[in-house]
Formats: structure tokens, C-alpha cells, sequence
């Protein structure tokens, strides 16, 4: 292996370093619970479908006070959910909601694990569900994950019979139960077997609840109180598992802490039911695994004799230990444990070692400057053998490291692989990510983000640590601040909108922003695409430094008049290599930065479409992608302040219409609601989308009653019947037929409306297979001189996604006919 010449520079520690996300926590507190750890060998696996889903009260319990290896498997990253904190949707939303599950491991102590499952929105049964998901493939990934993971107990979240409500709670628990029995089997996928080796757990329980309505609870089944003070921590597993949830922020669940007794109930699925312990039938102690009880016994003795103002001293008996574990047959639990015994020995010794960049971001294939630093805070007993990254070694010959002095070493490495979530590397279905390698199942990130290995010489015995590479930087408010390193493509192309929408033929210029992350000349250019022009056909770079921004216009004509959905692709080549990748950030304080590369695509969409009116004031709701979309077609979007609602000329908008979830996160609308429907009444038309039914600010949002209620139509493709053909709504401007309900995505609506005033007329009717059929989506009512409209329709991911009718219907509700007496 290539030896790197190092420059090693020996500082004295002259800042307090804030601490370090780099490194295990070093505290006393730690140390203490890492001791009561490393005696338990018990695991447990939580399965449900979502993040926020888990019990994080359970799993603090279960990981902070029975010191189980505690692990959580949603079955998806949450992307179907709402955002209340920004505009993401789908595959972003996902990545967002990927970081708060494992911020809120973080703080509970548990592990973060994934199937390959999307979440395509609410689902009514399991057997949509299932179907849409691929229900072998996400199976597999849940065998795979017990096979790795090895629990002793599996717990469900959710029943198999539906008290969950949502297709997928239902399904997490049928796929729990099928995959209890599965992992155990080693005829079920075979193919694992050359990497694991099946796995029985010794039983399956259903953590019931009470939620709402809802109770499955009884005091006759078996029950925990979990509700425990942990005077180490200095705190309840309540207060530990509220400040866990909390992180749960894209979805609003910040929680109250609570503190006492308070019980989680259980019932036995599969497998032997506990009688008066959780882990009833199975031996957590050393005892289980062969030589192991005179490993539990000295670690009694080490931890008996830890001296809280020498933890130093503890170091012989660990690194001793550590030779005794190394030998242990079961190749799992040495793995397990070797861990948490090296972790402790550094913490015990005060080491404190990470690694760091000096850039953000490198190109594929460039040189990374890395920062390795040290200190060694237990006298001259630790020494230093080796650094590497990759295939670079840097080897010190177990060379002393001064103590308490800041070792800092650089060295030099390859940008290797673009650091893009494994799960988004290829096109992947409605129900499911297509992954490069079913071996990456499980993971929360990428397993072979870049990674540093440190090795030293603790007592004698070599012992071997990894530190993820990030980048490290100061900022004047937050102080010492880690991200994520990023590795891009040599040339990113952003295309500036998500869809471009033509009703003429008519050109539009479609603007590509291209960023160089190295000295880059090359050329850009747009797949051929039947049914438009685009010009010029490639537009040639030359001399970009590292860092360089510029824009290039195509522009784009159809060829004809015939609607048509045609994905517009950019190909980059640089310095001789092609990509089709564009540059996203993600930027938010309650998790790292997150970075990814989504196909550098954009559609265009030629739709028979007319438009009637100009100017629109929009009040932003929550995850709002609308005002550019409504941009897309033409119209003039003000997003109203509070300000020009009370006091400015409504009357100058030809609509007015409330964002996704107005009523639920904006309480100004209270005071608002009052003007909005004055100006109606002089003339308006007001537009109001769905609200959810939980924490409205107003007690009645139309000029007539209705109700939001949680109803829905999930499928997509349901039938839809026309209930007022004459309805100005469905012929002006545009005459709305059934063609104008097909491609929609994920829903069709969402928290429907009943006890619909008699002022109100129904448009349409709608249900999901099996249901009756539901006349709440959309609502419209005369009121004085103009027009209000409800609707449940979700306009917020058609528009987006440049479905032609949501569309046209969209438009025709913006549209009050100028001759319409009202």
C-alpha cells in the first residue's frame, strides 16, 4: 500500500472545542453507562412503517436503563408525509425525515434502520400496500436486517388487524410476523446466507396503544413501567424520550416531556409470552456465550473499581479484557462488544482523535486534503501506529503521542465516489427505491461515506477506531461547526423550474445553471426529444476554475399541437466525462446538511389549456411548491403579508388563494378570515385548500358551514363523477372531461368535507374501492358578489408534478366568468 508522507505539527490545546459530533460521548455519565452495556448482551428490534412511529419512550427504556442493543426499523423514510417546516416533498421530504430519526437516536440510544419501502402516501389496507411496495423485496430487507441484527425480542408497533389505521402500520406488522419466521428459515433468501446466518428470535410482541379513540391496551397483558429515573443521566426516559421525538420537527411532534411512573402494555404474537421479564428465557449476561462468564466477572471488578477522578486507571483491566474478548467464538458479540470495549478505553484514557477536510466539497476523482488530529491525555501510554484512508497508509511505528499535546496531521486522498444516498443511485418505483446492492438494506446512510482508521497502541495491545470524514469550520454564531463532506460530479446543471407548461406553440427558454467543483472545459447538451425543438443543439465550456457559476439558455418550441409529458435531459460533459446530475442542499439546524444529485431533468408539458385572469395573492401554507407552479402558466403570484391583507386593495386580485394547510399553521388567519371573505363578498374569488381537520385556527372557514374531516380518496386513479356538469368550476375556462383525471399521483384528495351547508354545491364524487362514494372534495358557494371555493383536491403534488387536468381544473377554480351574476 502506498505510504503518504505526513506533516506532523505539534500544538498545544489553546481553544475549548465545542463537542465533537465526530466522536462517542466521553462524559462520566457515559462512561458509567457504557460499563452496564458492555455486561448486557440482549437485543431488541422495533418494527413500524414510519418515522415517528416508534415508541421512543420504549426504546429509551430499553437502551438507556436495560442497556439492550436497541434497534428501530421503519419500513420507510417518511416520504409521503407532510412538511410544516419547508417546501420539500417525496425524495427530499424522505431524506429530511432520514436525519430526524437518527438525530432522535442520538439522544434515545437506539440504532436507525430502513427497508427499501417508499412511502407513496396514505394507504387504506395492506393489501394496497403490499402490492404497491413489492411485499418480497421489503420482506427480504427485513430478514436481512434481523439476520444482521440478531434480536433476542421483535416488537411491533401496530396490529395485524388494522387498528393502526394506515395501510402501512398494518403491513409492518404483517411483514414483522412473516419475517419472525422467515429469518429463522434457511430456505427464505437463500442468497443472505453467504454473508448471514438465520436467525431465530425467541418471541414477537405487539406493543399495544391508546391513541385517541383508540385502546387496545388491557391490564391483564403484560406490561413495563417504563417511566424510570436515571440519576446517571439526570433525567426520567420520559423527558429523554420527549426530547428524542421532538426532532420529529417536518411533522410538528414536539412533545412535552413527562416525568413518573408510566406503563408500555404488550401482547404476545409469536414465539413464548414473557411472564415477568421482557427478556424472560434468554440470558443477557456473559454467561451466554461460551468463556464468556469469567469476562463478565472481571468486567464486575473493573467497573466495582472505576475511580470517577482516574478514569485512567481503568484502562489496563479494559485493554486485558479486550484480549479475552477477541477470542470469544461467537463472532457476533466479539464484533459487538470489541466495540464498545475499544470505545470505553478511549474514553477512559481521555483520547480524543477525528479527522476532518479542509473544503467542503471535491470533485470526483480530485485530491482531499484531510486533517487527522490527536491527544493522548493519559500520560505516554498511548501510541500511535497507523492512519488511513482507503488504500493510503501512513504507518508511525507505534511512535508516543505527547500527552495533552494537539497532534495534527495532513494528508492527502482520493475523491473516490460521489457521495449520493444509495437509495436515490437509480430510478425506483411508486412503492419502492431500487437499490445497487440488497446488501446495502438496513442502512440509514450511505456505509462507505469517506472514513478515516486511526490504530494505536493502548497497554501494549493494538486497537483499531474509524472516524467519519467531515468537513470542519467555525462560525461566528454557532461556533465549531461539522457537516457532511460532499463529493459532487465535476459539473452540476440545475435546470431553474421543475416542469415547463405550454399551451401554444410558443417558445419558452429554458436557463441551465452549471457550477464546476474542478478545472473543467467540456460541453452541454439535451437529448433529442420527439415533438420539440430545442436550440442550439450544445453549448461548449472552456477553462471553468474550481467554483465557477455560469448560466446557458436552451431554447425549447413544439413541434405541434398535441398534448404531450416529455422529459427534457441535460447532458454534462466534462474533462471528457458525460453525467445528467443536478446539485440539491438541503439546509436545516436540527440536522446536518444534507446533499444529494437528482437527475439533471425537468418535464415539459403541452397542455390544451386557457387562462383567464392574471394576478393571483397567495397566503402560504405549509410545503407550498403552488405560487411557482402558478408562475409556470402565466400568472402574476404576490405572496400576501398580513399587512396588505388588513389594509391593502384586495379587489386588484383576480383570485386569492390559502396554501396546503393555511388554516392549521398560520394563526394570523384568524384575524385575517374576516377581510378574505369581505373581499369575496365584494367581487373576489377565494380559493381555499385542504386544511387537516386537528388544530384549526378558525372555527368556520367558509361563509357557510362545512367540516374537515380525516376522509380520503388514496387511489390515485379512482373513478370521479360529475355532480354539477354546468358548474362554471368544470367549464370556465377550460371544459373539464375525464381525461382531466388521469396521471394523477399519489392521491386524489385528503381531509374531505361533510355537513356541507346547503349553500354549497358539489362537483364531483369520489371514493376508494369499496367505500362509499364521497362528495367532499370540492366545494363552491355564491357569497355576495363573488366566489368561494373548497377544495380537498391535492393540487399540491399535481401542480408540482405537471399533471395536465389538475391543471385545467385548478385553473378553471382561480376563474369567476366576469359575467357570472352573482
Amino acid at each position: 500500500m502506498k505510504r503518504i508522507n505526513l506533516i506532523i505539527i505539534s500544538l498545544y490545546l489553546t481553544t475549548a472545542f465545542a463537542t465533537a459530533q465526530t466522536s462517542p460521548p466521553t462524559d462520566l455519565g457515559s462512561i458509567q453507562q457504557s460499563f452496564k452495556k458492555l455486561s448486557t448482551l440482549g437485543s431488541v428490534l422495533y418494527i413500524a412503517a414510519h418515522p415517528d412511529d416508534e415508541n421512543t419512550r420504549l426504546l429509551t427504556y430499553l437502551a438507556q436503563e436495560k442497556h439492550y442493543r436497541t434497534g428501530y426499523l421503519s419500513c420507510t423514510r417518511g416520504d409521503g408525509g407532510q412538511n410544516l417546516i419547508g417546501n420539500e416533498q417525496g425524495e427530499l421530504l424522505g431524506l429530511i425525515r432520514t436525519q430526524e430519526l437518527l438525530a432522535a437516536r442520538r439522544v434515545d440510544g437506539a440504532e436507525q434502520f430502513f427497508t427499501r419501502a417508499n412511502d407513496f402516501g396514505f394507504s387504506k389496507g395492506p393489501d394496497e400496500t403490499l402490492k404497491i411496495w413489492d411485499k418480497e423485496k421489503v420482506l427480504g430487507d427485513m430478514v436481512w436486517v434481523i439476520r444482521k441484527f440478531r434480536p433476542d425480542v421483535m416488537i411491533c408497533r401496530f396490529p395485524t388487524t388494522g387498528e393502526g389505521g394506515h395501510g402501512h402500520h398494518t403491513s409492518s406488522a404483517i411483514l414483522a410476523q412473516e419475517a419472525f419466521s422467515a429469518a429463522a428459515d434457511p430456505k427464505r433468501y437463500p442468497e443472505q446466507l453467504k454473508y448471514v446466518q438465520p436467525w431465530q428470535a425467541k418471541r414477537l410482541l405487539w406493543n399495544t396503544f391508546s391513541f385517541g379513540s383508540v385502546n387496545t391496551t388491557a391490564e391483564d397483558q403484560f406490561k413495563i413501567d417504563v417511566g424510570n429515573y436515571n440519576p446517571i443521566l439526570g433525567k426520567g426516559y420520559g423527558e429523554i424520550a420527549a426530547e428524542s421525538r421532538s426532532n420529529h420537527k417536518t411533522q410538528g411532534f414536539g412533545t412535552a416531556k413527562q416525568r413518573g411512573q408510566f406503563y408500555e402494555y404488550f401482547k404476545t404474537i409469536l414465539g413464548d409470552a414473557p411472564q415477568t421479564d421482557l427478556m424472560d428465557g434468554v440470558n443477557t449476561t456473559w454467561k451466554r456465550v461460551k468463556d464468556g462468564e469469567s469476562i463478565g466477572a472481571g468486567l464486575a471488578i473493573v467497573s466495582r473499581d472505576f475511580n470517577a477522578e482516574a478514569p485512567e486507571k481503568s484502562v489496563p483491566a479494559l485493554v486485558q479484557l479486550l484480549g479475552r474478548v477477541s477470542k470469544i467464538s461467537d463472532t457476533y458479540w466479539r464484533t459487538q462488544k470489541t466495540k464498545e470495549l475499544n470505545d470505553l478505553i478511549a474514553a477512559c484514557a481521555g483520547l480524543w482523535f477525528e479527522a476532518y477536510t479542509t473544503e467542503p466539497t471535491y470533485a470526483l476523482g480530485d485530491k482531499i486534503q484531510i486533517r487527522a488530529q490527536v491527544v493522548n491525555r493519559y500520560s505516554n501510554h498511548v501510541k500511535i501506529n497507523s492512519i488511513s484512508y482507503l488504500d493510503n497508509v501512513s504507518n508511525f511505528n507505534s511512535k508516543v503521542i505527547p500527552a495533552n499535546e494537539l497532534q495534527t496531521y495532513e494528508q492527502t486522498g482520493l475523491a473516490n465516489k460521489i457521495t449520493q444516498p444509495y437509495w436515490l443511485q437509480k430510478p425506483h418505483s411508486i412503492g419502492a427505491y431500487s437499490l445497487p446492492d440488497d446488501t446495502l438494506a438496513g442502512n440509514p446512510e450511505n456505509p462507505d461515506l469517506p472514513k478515516v482508521d486511526f490504530e494505536f497502541i493502548v497497554e501494549g495491545r493494538p486497537i483499531r477506531f474509524e472516524r467519519r470524514l467531515l468537513y470542519k469550520y467555525v462560525d461566528p454564531v454557532r461556533g465549531e461547526v461539522y457537516q457532511p463532506l460532499e463529493i459532487t460530479p465535476p459539473v452540476t446543471a440545475n435546470i431553474e423550474n421543475q416542469d415547463y407548461i405550454f399551451n401554444t406553440q410558443q417558445p419558452q427558454v429554458v436557463q441551465v445553471k452549471l457550477k464546476s467543483f474542478t478545472n473543467s472545459s467540456g460541453s452541454i447538451s439535451i437529448k433529442p426529444i420527439e415533438g420539440w425543438k430545442i436550440s442550439p443543439e450544445k453549448i461548449d465550456f472552456k477553462d471553468k476554475d474550481k467554483n465557477d457559476e455560469w448560466t446557458v439558455a436552451f431554447t425549447v418550441t413544439p413541434t405541434d399541437n398535441k398534448p404531450r409529458t416529455s422529459i427534457f435531459e441535460v447532458v454534462t460533459t466534462a474533462n471528457g466525462t458525460p453525467s445528467s446530475l443536478a446539485l440539491r442542499r438541503i439546509r436545516y439546524d436540527h440536522v446536518p446538511a444534507i446533499t444529494l444529485f437528482p437527475p439533471s431533468t425537468t418535464k415539459l408539458v403541452n397542455i390544451d389549456l386557457k387562462i383567464a385572469g392574471k394576478k393571483l395573492g397567495y397566503i402560504m401554507g405549509a410545503g407550498d411548491l403552488m405560487p411557482e407552479a402558478l408562475h409556470q402558466v402565466g400568472y402574476d403570484v404576490h405572496v400576501l403579508s398580513e399587512s396588505e391583507i388588513m389594509n391593502a386593495d384586495l379587489s386588484v386580485y383576480d383570485a386569492i388563494v390559502t396554501g396546503v394547510r393555511a388554516y392549521n399553521v398560520n394563526e394570523r388567519l384568524a384575524f385575517e378570515q374576516n377581510r378574505l371573505l369581505d373581499y369575496v363578498k365584494n367581487g373576489g374569488n377565494l380559493l381555499v385548500q385542504y386544511n387537516n381537520n386537528a388544530g384549526l385556527v378558525v372555527k368556520q372557514i367558509g361563509p357557510y358551514p362545512f367540516r374537515v374531516v380525516n376522509q380520503r380518496v388514496t387511489d390515485e386513479d379512482a373513478e370521479v363523477t360529475v355532480l354539477d356538469k354546468e358548474n362554471p368550476a368544470l367549464n370556465y375556462p377550460n371544459k373539464i372531461t375525464q381525461n382531466d383525471f388521469k396521471g394523477w399521483v399519489q392521491e386524489r384528495g385528503l381531509y374531505f368535507v361533510n355537513d356541507i351547508a346547503p349553500q354549497y354545491k358539489t362537483i364531483l364524487q369520489m371514493n376508494d374501492k369499496g367505500e362509499q362514494p364521497n362528495n367532499g372534495s370540492l366545494i363552491v358557494t355564491d357569497y355576495g358578489k363573488g366566489r368561494f371555493v373548497y377544495t380537498s383536491l391535492a393540487f399540491f403534488r399535481e401542480l408540482p408534478a405537471g399533471v395536465p387536468g389538475a391543471y385545467r381544473l385548478f385553473i378553471n377554480l382561480l376563474s369567476k366568468p366576469k359575467e357570472q351574476s352573482l
